[in-house]
């Protein structure tokens, strides 16, 4: 062997050897962050929706070279996985994220797979980042479920009293099949009931695998109900509303807020069909600076206006990653998880667009409730403390 070739493969080898330490650097210096969620099926749009929020802060931060800890810069990775809204598949995407991907916090934007990932995120060393609004996944003593969006119980009162007012005290349950939905109803009921109403109808529908709605709502009119109470994701509700008038429904909607009246109003042609509806309050129409700045962000990146998932799930990222940075870990979830409130009195209000007060001690952020209702084809943005003496 000639001495050129020896010297040809001696720097070949080293080169191999520099390759290598510095895609194993590259991957030290890396925190991959997990989700799980609808990105096929029905609710695709919706768990896209969120993906989006969560990746526009990842981005936004690798753009300014990573996230600093302990003195090192770190880049941020997104790792998602379709689960098709399918609680046993989020859990086996859970185990995958934090066996294979080494996630310490996972988002996961529905409450059946946040039940289910809670059955062993604890052992397993990972945070889950929830956006669902039932507040029952802060009530299992988990200590590792950070909740994104505000409880749910707090739209009772203020749906009903607003559509109730308007057009009357009968309404008829039309909704979505899933767990989000079942637990929606069961708060929702007994509000309307205490508040002097009655339900005239009850016929729940699968909004992920239907299209056609007609046979289903015929059901529930033929109680003549003065409200439909009806809600999933944004594109099927939609289409429940729709032949809801279709069918000659004159009343007002109580829409659950998984759905956003923003992304129904496009489905449905404007917000003329949505005439007295009540729901949460679109992100576009919130009114602040900080949220105006970022729906101007988010179109030039998308072409297109956020809803509040995007919203929510831009913030938890960035507050999450504020709290890595105080915790001086992107791996241990329980740090991390302990830094959460002091990261939310740090965030900037560029990220914290929902001016949200902090974290309790079961992980629930703490924050306003704003409604907002459909009026002479506008949207009106209504607080709860206008509603009500108490």
């Amino acid at each position: 062997m000639s001495i050129l070739t020896r010297v040809g493969r001696l720097s070949a080898g080293i080169a191999f050897g520099l390759a290598m330490a510095a895609g194993q650097a590259s991957a030290q210096n890396t925190i991959n962050i997990g989700f799980t969620g609808p990105l096929s099926g029905g609710a695709a749009l919706y768990g896209k929706n969120t993906l989006s929020g969560l990746q526009m802060a990842v981005d936004e931060v690798n753009a300014e070279g990573g996230v600093e800890i302990n003195g090192k810069k770190h880049k941020l990775n997104v790792v998602a996985l379709d689960d098709k809204y399918s609680p046993a598949e989020a859990a086996v995407n859970g185990r995958r994220l934090r066996q294979e991907h080494k996630a310490a916090v996972v988002f996961i934007p529905h409450f059946g797979g946040t039940m289910a990932l809670q059955a062993f995120n604890e052992r397993e060393g990972f945070l889950i980042a929830s956006y669902t609004s039932i507040p029952t996944v802060n009530e299992r003593g988990n200590k590792l479920t950070l909740r994104i969006p505000p409880s749910f119980l707090g739209y009772m009162k203020p749906f009903s009293k607003i559509t109730m007012e308007r057009f009357g005290n009968k309404v008829a349950i039309a909704n979505a099949t899933h767990d989000y939905a079942k637990a929606w109803t069961k708060a929702f009921v007994p509000t309307w009931e205490a508040m002097g109403g009655e339900v005239v109808g009850d016929n729940p529908m699968d909004y992920n695998k239907a299209t056609d709605f007609y046979s289903g709502v015929s059901r529930v009119l033929a109680g003549k109900p003065d409200v439909l109470f009806i809600g999933g994701a944004s594109e099927p509700t939609a289409l429940v509303a729709k032949q809801a008038r279709e069918l000659g429904f004159k009343g007002g909607f109580i829409i659950m807020d998984q759905a956003k009246m923003d992304e129904m109003a496009k489905v449905i042609g404007g917000y003329g069909p949505l005439e007295g509806s009540v729901g949460v309050v679109p992100l576009v129409d919130y009114g602040t600076e900080a949220t105006q700045s970022f729906v101007e962000r988010y179109r030039k990146i998308h072409k297109s206006d956020p809803g509040s998932e995007a919203g929510l799930n831009y913030f938890a990222a960035h507050l999450i990653i504020e709290a890595m940075r105080q915790a001086g870990t992107g791996t241990d979830a329980m740090a991390i998880r302990a830094k959460l409130d002091d990261a939310i009195k740090a965030l900037s209000p560029k990220h914290n667009i929902y001016e949200m007060d902090g974290i309790d001690e079961t992980g629930a952020i703490l924050g306003d409730m704003n409604v907002a209702t459909v009026r002479d084809g506008k949207v009106v943005r209504v607080r709860s403390s206008e509603l009500f003496d108490d």
